[in-house]
């Protein structure tokens, strides 16, 4: 993720654990926290954060997508992103022979 993609996705997770905490809290208040209550509360912030954490990847890639276009696009030449191969064998620290 970018930067500014993480910086808002972590904002919206952190104000949805404040929601849930806020919510337990209360519950707890008033007497009525359960453990049916914990799973439900639970289950509700891995839900939005997994949706958020998915949306901030896409935004991200888009994003990158976005800049890698209008690079090309410029007649500047972008370098590319390699990875060395290893060689072939049992010293190969990834790739077929490392699995």
């Amino acid at each position: 993720m970018s930067g500014e993609h993480e910086s808002v996705a972590q904002e919206r997770l952190s104000e949805i654990v404040a929601v849930v905490v806020e919510v337990a809290a209360e519950a707890g208040e008033s007497g009525t926290y359960t453990g049916e209550m914990a799973r439900t509360l639970t289950a509700v912030a891995v839900k939005v954060g997994a949706r958020i954490a998915v949306e901030a990847e896409v935004r991200g890639f888009t994003g990158g997508w976005q800049d890698a276009v209008a690079l090309a696009g410029t007649g500047t030449p972008v370098p590319p992103r390699t990875r060395p191969v290893p060689a072939e064998g049992p010293d190969a620290s990834y790739g077929p022979a490392a699995r």
